[in-house]
């Protein structure tokens, strides 16, 4: 066993693991510890706690300090840093005409860097903004091209359920979502409805996939052929929450609904995406 304290550096980021060592740390306090970006200023998650070997990653860090008062005051400036950074980052960007979108800055405790995170469609050659940015500073420049996904985790917003977005509320890691979800899920495949703000599929169609998928194995598929009370017929729709499904009867061509417990699977039907769905929706899935 080991005994680990857990910190983030983000809102709603990763929780990296540091070893007090003598100290006694609190859930909520600040500390500061030594990174692989330098020596930063995180806060404490959860405090003292013993967890298993095998649960962290060797070498593990210790803990430098608990924040003094001059620490956070050194962290309002760097804030007032990071704003001004922005500012004329921004400038040289339209002074040397890149095409980039700047996102966010962030300088590291000590000062030793400064990181500038931007979208862009394509590759950039920001190499003269560097040169620029740092004769500027004086200290480390670092830029980073981010995916949408990551810009609207930093930016925050609302989405389309009226809530704050999840990247940028709880969601530690984004998590893989495929088309293939929204289609078990009987979902619309139109774009705009299964689409965050930032153009990629929402991030809340993994939460009830789970449960989606044991209740396709054992409901039968669009496309199913079924026996039912009144006759054999082929399933025409399917809600898989209720598990009642229509049903076209072979006897008489007319429609029926039933339950799941009503009916005898005899050939399941495979649940595809047709070559058209794919080409029009393959860019919600990139990162």
């Amino acid at each position: 066993m080991t005994e680990i304290i857990g910190v983030r550096f983000k809102n709603v980021g990763k929780i990296y693991y540091f070893a007090p060592g003598e100290l006694s740390v609190k859930g909520g306090e600040n500390v500061i510890v030594e990174t692989a970006r330098g020596v930063e200023c995180g806060l404490v998650v959860f405090g003292n706690k013993m967890v298993e070997d095998d649960e962290i990653v060797a070498p593990l860090k210790e803990v430098i300090r608990i924040a003094t008062d001059d620490d956070l005051k050194q962290i309002e400036k760097n804030r007032l840093r990071e704003k001004e950074a922005f500012g004329i980052c921004e400038e040289k960007i339209q002074k040397l005409g890149l095409n980039m979108s700047l996102v966010d800055v962030e300088c590291t405790f000590d000062n030793s860097k400064l990181l500038f995170y931007f979208t862009a469609e394509n590759r950039v050659d920001f190499r003269e903004l560097v040169k620029e940015l740092a004769s500027v500073f004086r200290t480390r420049i670092e830029l980073r091209q981010i995916g949408v996904r990551d810009e609207a985790k930093m930016l925050g917003g609302l989405g389309i359920c009226g809530r704050p977005f999840c990247c940028s509320s709880f969601l530690g890691d984004f998590q893989p979502v495929s088309i293939k979800m929204a289609k078990e899920q009987s979902l619309s495949l139109n774009p705009t409805k299964i689409s965050g703000t930032c153009g990629r599929l929402m991030c809340c169609l993994k939460y009830e996939q789970d449960g989606y998928e044991e209740l396709l194995k054992i409901t039968p598929k669009f496309g199913a052929v079924v026996d039912t009370p009144s006759g054999r017929g082929t399933v025409t729709d399917v809600n898989l929450i209720s598990g009642k499904m229509h049903v076209k009867l072979d006897a008489t061509g007319g429609d029926a609904v039933f339950t799941r417990e009503q009916v005898k699977l005899v050939k399941d039907s495979v649940m595809r995406l047709s070559r058209e769905e794919i080409n029009a929706l393959k860019e919600l899935e990139k990162e």
